[in-house]
């Protein structure tokens, strides 16, 4: 029986990695449809080789900093237990590696190649798990001091604050390291030119992936089968409706708005989604659809932050929204599984922020004054695919 129960548990997290590593074409297609057509081969080619440069600094170094230990024993050592452990590394590296493609679409169409690979092994290495072990390794001593300060521990299920914000907070340093592409902004800081997504239809495509791929995100984060909850799929399912028919009504139809509102919604739902009540869940992603429509308008025309994708009011926002709302609505009171507070949920959502935006504005500050972050004018112009990669989308166009 133990055997069979491991080999459930290891099958149970295997679906769940490849769920969630087909989440990262997503945001390959995500990041696609949204950038002119001139920058869409290096969507793809960086969302691929961020993911593997992720894989070698999470094994080598993240796992290691999250959790204090590591995979350098002999095969027969890893296989133990139907292989559970390395499984399990496979499973929390497709977080990881969600990280730096969550900052990939903010920093498109100038960012340079090489020095976006160098920060996305530095975040996987060290800014993203130092984070993840105080948060899911009790690191630090911050959750025993919580628990002790305010009743309960930071509660975050699948990683609204470990995943989202922090990759949402660092991909907002990074974008305002870079500043905004030529010509989005003119001298007396109004916009000029919108970049109106290059395709509807693959932004949308994106946008599907990401939300199927997302129930492996929540509902494989108990990690083994018998902790499995339909609660978490309910709760999912009902935020993705919130954000989607809230991005609706308040993005006025708009396409682009209505395929990043069940991602606004999942994102936000993610830390209590194992606790919230399915009512619950659907007004946290109605509230994370509203968010994401206004704040990514406030800070494309007003701000004048040109954050392509708009991660940071999608993960940066609606992530920090989702830690502070599972101490809202995971309470008893409105009908919620109870064993959060909100001074916790608060308290740990900020030091993610935190964490983030500061881990995020050293390396790209350092990569900035040392190599440069940003193509030259003329190869931005021509388009980061016939710069970096010598091809364009369409070719034969």
């Amino acid at each position: 029986m133990e055997n069979l129960k491991t080999g459930a548990d290891t099958l149970f997290l295997l679906l769940g990695a490849i769920l969630v590593l087909a989440m990262h074409s997503g945001f390959a297609f995500l990041e696609l449809g949204t950038v002119r057509s001139k920058n869409q081969v290096n969507a793809l080619v960086k969302i691929l080789t961020d993911f593997s440069v992720s894989t070698l600094a999470y094994f080598f170094v993240g796992y290691l900093v999250a959790y204090g230990s590591g995979f350098f024993g002999n095969a027969e050592t890893l296989s133990q237990h139907n292989g559970y452990e390395l499984v399990k590394f496979f499973f929390l590296l497709t977080f990881a590696a969600a990280v730096p493609a969550i900052v990939s679409g903010g920093i498109a169409e100038r960012a340079s190649f090489w020095p976006q690979l160098i920060a996305s092994f530095v975040i996987v290495a060290l800014i993203y798990p130092f984070f993840e072990g105080i948060a899911w390794n009790q690191q630090f001593g911050l959750q025993s001091w919580l628990k002790a300060s305010f009743g309960e521990e930071f509660h975050d299920f699948a990683g609204s604050v470990v995943v989202h914000a922090v990759g949402g907070w660092i991909g907002l340093a990074a974008v305002l390291k870079l500043g905004a592409r030529a010509g989005r902004y003119g001298k007396d800081g109004k916009p000029m030119a919108a970049h109106p997504p290059s395709s509807i239809p693959f932004l949308a495509l994106g946008a599907w992936v990401l939300a199927v791929g997302w129930f492996g995100f929540n509902v494989m984060s108990a990690q083994t089968l018998d902790k499995v909850s339909g609660l978490v799929a309910m709760n999912s399912l009902m935020a993705m409706v919130g954000g989607t028919l809230a991005a609706l009504i308040v993005g006025r139809n708009d396409p682009g708005f209505v395929h990043n509102g069940p991602l606004a919604g999942l994102v936000a739902v993610c830390a209590g989604s194992d606790v919230m009540h399915p009512i619950g869940a659907l007004v946290v992603g109605a509230a994370a659809g509203g968010i994401f429509v206004y704040m990514f308008t406030v800070t494309q025309n007003r701000w004048r932050i040109d954050d392509v994708l708009g991660v940071w009011p999608l993960h940066g926002l609606c992530g920090a929204w989702g830690g502070i709302a599972a101490g809202i609505f995971g309470t008893k009171s409105l009908g919620g599984m109870g064993g959060v507070t909100f001074m916790s949920q608060l308290v740990g959502t900020g030091l993610g922020i935190a964490v983030g935006f500061i881990g995020g504005t050293i390396v790209y500050g350092v990569l900035k004054m040392t190599m440069g972050i940003r193509l030259d004018p003329e190869q931005e112009f021509n388009g980061a695919d016939l710069s970096i990669h010598r091809i364009s989308a369409t070719p034969d166009s």
